[in-house]
């Protein structure tokens, strides 16, 4: 296991395998004219958040290495520079710094909203790259105040918007329950939630908030049993208190069905469930791993490189990586220098594109996000999350 003092300081180049190449404080080439290409990142290898950092981080690294082993991006190759944060947004600031002190960058990857949030006038100040990153931040979702911000699926109110017309297919005039967590990431979606849910002829009928991670939820399982709703949907959760929410409410014969959005979805952490994930559904912007319907090129590279299950924070981090590619590609061939701004405009040019079956239709990011969705729902003698409904475009 790497110590936190190791990977604070280590620099990965994205054309290495996991763990590869301590830098040695050489300066590289900087990004221009013919040279590399930089993408920067604060990822966090460690702390709270480091079992999706270390999978992000792979997912990076993987797709770089198949676009550098394919003679880079027109024709020039992409470096990695990563520095472990361990989730904090001090951390994440001083990895910044130091990354685009030493190094031309034009892509940068961030942690958190927190980090989105405080790095952005710097980020405009500096107007030489484009950053995505962990959050899906309803409120980096505005190309005025975030220009050079993006994320690689759609944000967390856009993921309740596509639970919500799934719901208001399957069951019109469902009575919902909201559960989040009492922090800025569970309470994101909620209120403009509330206005969609009645204009879709939904009925809120309980919201309950409750401090984040393992806690007693005895008392509000009752509220949720008094409500009796047709749908609960968590939000601001990875796996805590999800499965106790779920164990006591049916206990007490609450028929409701349980839901959750993009960081309670993978398949390792909604099996530790354990028998109470059986039917557990939530909104799923990429194909999973093992997905072998229809054609996935890019699924079958990653399959190929890792044999073994990779969760949806790979995914995340590959796509995002193909996402900030395809900018770059799209910036270079129409003769442009790499600034944020050009990158951001290369970026919004992405329309139908195909992903290599990673998204399950193709995308446009007409702002920034990418506003495309699946319900999938856990099988429990499969022991994997499946479909449960087409894929489902916001203002399509």
């Amino acid at each position: 296991m790497m110590t936190r003092e190791f990977t604070r300081r280590n620099v990965l180049g994205g054309g290495a395998a996991m763990g590869a190449g301590l830098a040695l404080g050489i300066r590289p080439l900087a990004a221009q004219g013919g040279g590399e290409i930089v993408l920067g990142g604060s990822i966090p290898l460690t702390g709270v958040f480091a079992f999706a950092g270390v999978g992000i981080h792979a997912g990076i690294q993987d797709y770089l290495k198949i676009v550098n082993d394919a003679g880079g991006v027109e024709g020039r190759k992409i470096k990695y520079v990563a520095e472990d944060t361990g989730y904090k947004v001090d951390a994440s600031v001083a990895a910044f710094n130091k990354i685009t002190g030493q190094e031309k960058v034009s892509l940068y990857y961030g942690d958190s909203t927190g980090f989105s949030k405080t790095i952005n006038p710097e980020l405009e100040r500096r107007g030489s790259m484009i950053m995505a990153g962990a959050s899906f931040a309803s409120e980096l979702n505005d190309p005025r105040k975030y220009p050079l911000q993006f994320m690689a699926g759609p944000d967390y109110s856009e993921m309740f918007g596509i639970l919500l017309r799934y719901i208001a297919k399957e069951k019109p005039a469902a009575r919902l329950a909201f559960v989040y967590s009492d922090t800025e990431f569970g309470r994101d979606p909620i209120a403009p939630s509330e206005t969609l849910a009645k204009t879709l002829g939904l009925n809120v009928v309980e919201k309950i908030v409750t401090p984040p991670g393992s806690v007693d939820v005895s008392t509000e399982v009752l509220k949720l049993r008094r409500a009796n709703p047709d749908f609960t949907i968590f939000h601001g959760y990875v796996l805590a208190p999800i499965p106790e929410f779920i164990t006591q409410a049916r206990q007490m014969g609450l028929r409701s069905k349980f839901m959750g959005t993009f960081w309670s979805m993978d398949n390792s952490t909604v099996q530790r469930m354990g028998e109470v994930a059986e039917g557990f559904m939530g909104v799923m912007p990429y194909r999973y791993y093992y997905d072998s319907e229809g054609k996935s090129p890019m699924l079958e590279k990653i399959r190929q490189m890792r044999p073994e299950y990779q969760s949806t924070a790979y995914l995340q981090g590959f796509v995002t990586a193909l996402l900030m590619c395809e900018a770059v590609k799209r910036t270079l061939s129409a003769g442009k220098e790499l600034t944020g701004a050009n990158l951001k405009v290369g970026l919004n040019g992405i329309k139908d594109f195909d992903t290599g079956g990673l998204f399950g239709v193709p995308i446009s990011i007409p702002g920034n996000s990418v506003p495309v969705g699946r319900i999938y729902a856990f099988d429990g003698k499969a022991r994997q999350m499946v479909p449960a409904s087409d894929w489902i475009r916001l203002g399509a």
